[in-house]
């Protein structure tokens, strides 16, 4: 169940990432993370906090509500 969860947030981000045209390194420095942890996010390697959600939805244009709706 944990796992399944990031598979489908890490497939909207990246969805939402290409749908804007973006890197991994555009969407870091936009989000202001390390362009590492967007791939491992996008892979579901990686246990995202309340924290990096709120900064990877504003910097691809999503509302918390948006970006959490899976």
């Amino acid at each position: 169940m944990k796992r399944e969860i990031l598979i489908k947030f890490g497939k909207k981000v990246r969805e939402r990432r290409f749908e804007l045209g973006l890197s991994q390194e555009e969407l870091a420095a936009r989000a202001g993370v390390h362009r590492t942890y967007v791939g491992m996010i996008e892979r579901a390697e990686k246990n995202i906090t309340l924290t990096n959600i709120e900064k990877i939805a504003k910097a691809l244009d999503f509302s918390l509500d948006e970006i959490t709706k899976l």
